[in-house]
């Protein structure tokens, strides 16, 4: 208890000095404290992108409602154009925290006090703090469905046999309220391979080399970006987006679009690659490995001691989570401001001291794929099939949500 209390207390202190230094831009502020909230409580990456795409999805319904530039996502919000934006963000952003944070409240006040003490009394700020509240009520209304959904999974035994009993990960989203999707389905892939196949030959034996613990074959860099991307969800792709953000230059509205744009995609990842995961309820490395023999294929040897690089999800294997939720984030990205996007860096906490850069945002959603290759989590055609559902979720993202509004030739 000790160690949780100064960590809590560690996080929380990092959430107050984010209000002080962090002034870019209010989306960015509220986008950073939501990400300490996230860390201090250890939300699951599904979780948590649930209520930042809550968060980010009011904050643009509530300032959009006052610029208008582009179509609502479901909201019917109109404000005078002379309410703040600022107020009206800021009180979008509180809401939302508070509602799925209560046992925060004093702090996450506190900092909508500081947000809001700039901006001047009048009816400008009133106007612009109705109008986050009201995004952000209509938003909760929305989903406030998701997660209640009773947890009947069924683990596969046989009478009298033992299996593992620590409850498995991730197993109620698929019953979250997608965001852009029209059922957690849509995207459903085909069954992974036959175990007599060639696809599955080649992976396995891939992974059985590459991904163990004592691996021969892997390469000290191969091992150093696997035990990387042991870090998943938002703030592994969240400073992604606010590099681009910054880098373009950005305004409030667009900024906020663009946030909102990606959480929507990679809430929406989330919710389809779990509905795939516990509809095809498909072996993980380390159990197929060990049990090879059950699969008639002498192409693929047991090995009963092997191990992954990393300790392995405890979900389904197939497809990659991590995967879909990089591509989606990612395709969002190249769709608003192209592939090509200058140098992007990101650390992790599970590499102390590591910086992966790129230049191109499809190289950051391939070098996750190939992680969960190196950590032995994931078989070479899972991550292949969660790049292409995640290219699939943010092409719809882009395509049918917050569209420009058509300007009106005078």
């Amino acid at each position: 208890m000790v160690v949780v209390s100064k960590i809590r207390a560690a996080a929380l202190a990092l959430f107050a000095v984010l209000a002080v230094n962090a002034r870019a831009d209010i989306i960015m502020d509220w986008s950073g404290r939501a990400d300490v909230i996230a860390a201090d409580k250890r939300l699951p990456p599904p979780v948590q992108a649930r209520a930042l795409a809550l968060m980010h999805v009011s904050m643009f319904e509530a300032i959009n409602a006052i610029d208008r530039r582009y179509k609502p996502y479901r909201l019917e919000l109109v404000a005078d154009r002379n309410t703040s934006r600022e107020a009206a963000a800021a009180s979008a952003a509180h809401a939302i925290l508070v509602a799925l944070y209560a046992d925060l409240r004093a702090a996450i006040d506190a900092q909508l006090a500081a947000d809001l003490a700039p901006i001047a009394e009048g009816p400008a700020k009133e106007r612009g703090i109705i109008v986050g509240r009201r995004a952000a009520a209509d938003l909760l209304e929305l989903h406030a469905e998701d997660g209640k959904a009773s947890d009947d999974y069924r683990p596969f035994t046989q009478a009298g046999v033992y299996v593992p009993t620590q409850p498995v990960a991730g197993y109620l989203v698929r019953t979250f309220k997608p965001w852009v999707m029209t059922s957690a389905a849509q995207f459903r892939p085909a069954p992974p391979p036959t175990l007599t196949s060639e696809a599955w030959t080649r992976d396995v034996n891939e992974i059985r080399e590459a991904g163990a613990l004592a691996s021969t074959s892997r390469s000290e860099e191969q091992t150093t970006v696997g035990k990387f991307w042991f870090l998943t969800g938002a703030r592994t792709y969240n400073p992604i987006v606010k590099q681009v953000v910054l880098a373009k230059q950005m305004n409030l509205l667009d900024c906020a679009r663009v946030y909102a744009l990606t959480s929507m995609a990679a809430a929406d990842s989330f919710i389809a690659v779990f509905e795939a995961k516990y509809h095809y309820n498909f072996w993980r490395p380390v159990t197929a490995i060990r049990n090879a023999d059950l699969s008639q294929n002498p192409a693929t040897p047991r090995d009963a001691s092997w191990q992954p690089l990393g300790e392995t999800p405890m979900h389904p294997e197939y497809p990659c989570a991590h995967c879909i939720s990089a591509s989606a984030v990612a395709d969002v990205l190249r769709a608003v401001v192209g592939d090509e996007v200058g140098e992007i860096a990101v650390t992790s906490s599970t590499a102390p001291g590591v910086t992966r850069r790129w230049t191109r945002l499809s190289d950051y959603a391939d070098e996750v794929s190939n992680a969960r290759v190196w950590a032995g989590f994931h078989y070479r055609f899972s991550t292949e099939v969660g790049k292409e559902m995640g290219r699939k979720i943010g092409e719809l993202t882009v395509a049918t949500q917050l569209r420009p509004v058509p300007v009106r030739k005078k």
